[in-house]
């Protein structure tokens, strides 16, 4: 258990702190301890501090609530929760309509020079970031091989997303108001490096009949991404309502003389991937699985040119 003895090894670390770090490298299904994966079977955590065994702390699960579980998944980050004056109250479940004509104009394109360190490396877009955590977190965890870009139609959440990757000082994540039903062919074409993953995840259902037409993943930018991303590339979608997952990979699953769905040890007969390959699981994946619901997953990958 060296790493979370690591995580563990300060002696002026408070037990509500050394909890949250056990618990966010113990937020996979899996611990990952030595090479092997050893089961997760119950609902509390143990960690013992380096110099002695003396020091323990458990968090029992069944005691939390979603949104404390969504706060030690990403514990190590150490985000400010203050509510700033000029962000205010901000919805992460907030429906917007992106046909609406106040989502109709395109986002201004950034100098990406300015933006990322390198704006020469591999590209992540996430599109839908929510409050960001997600990209946060997989940029914290690699500053050097790949940028990381959100698009995210709810302009506090990216006023505030931004406000956490300068405080945590990280130079390759960015993330950006605009609507990708609009934006996402000028924002990625104009991208110096190579787009390598896409993911949508959990996106707004748009339940009602009339109003689907408004889910984000329609054939333009079904288009739009497998014509920008590189071969090799991959593109990541879920979500928790069973009708939202198939209608994304239908629609993917239409391009198959360019995409090939990627089966791992973890894919189900019928075709979803059981465990987030991130490595982090999302916000709403945390409140939807806390409340018993199932997330639908797919990975695809773009063909190599022959």
């Amino acid at each position: 258990m060296a790493t979370l003895c690591q995580a563990c090894s300060s002696s002026s670390t408070t037990p509500l702190l050394l909890a949250k770090r056990v618990f966010s490298l113990a937020s996979s299904p899996y611990l990952f301890t030595s090479g092997y994966k050893t089961p997760r079977h119950c609902s509390s955590f143990r960690a013992f501090n380096s110099a002695s065994a003396s020091t323990s702390v458990c968090v029992d699960l069944k005691e939390l609530r979603s949104n404390e579980l969504v706060d030690l998944e990403y514990a190590e980050l150490n985000l400010m929760h203050k509510i700033f004056e000029d962000v205010g109250h901000v919805r992460i479940r907030q429906h917007v309509n992106p046909l609406s004509s106040s989502f109709s104009k395109p986002a201004p394109v950034p100098v990406w020079d300015e933006v990322y360190k390198d704006p020469s490396l591999p590209l992540m877009v996430d599109i839908g970031s929510g409050s960001g955590r997600f990209l946060l977190w997989l940029a914290n965890k690699d500053a050097g091989s790949r940028n990381y870009l959100g698009l995210e139609i709810r302009k506090k959440l990216v006023k505030r997303a931004n406000f956490w990757v300068d405080d945590l000082g990280l130079s390759n994540v960015h993330f950006i108001f605009a609507n990708a039903m609009v934006s996402f062919e000028q924002l990625i074409t104009s991208y110096p490096g190579p787009l390598e993953i896409v993911s949508i995840l959990c996106p707004d259902p748009h339940f009602k009949k009339r109003h689907q037409k408004r889910r984000v993943v329609q054939k333009p930018l079904v288009n739009s991404i497998i014509q920008n991303l590189k071969p090799g590339g991959k593109i990541f979608v879920q979500s928790d309502v069973l009708d939202v997952a198939q209608d994304m990979r239908d629609q993917f699953d239409e391009e198959s003389n360019a995409l090939q769905h990627v089966d791992t040890v973890e894919t189900e007969d019928d075709g979803w991937v059981m465990k987030n390959p991130m490595g982090i699981r999302t916000e709403r994946e945390i409140h939807a699985e806390y409340e018993g619901a199932r997330i639908y997953r797919r990975l695809y990958q773009k063909r190599q040119l022959t």
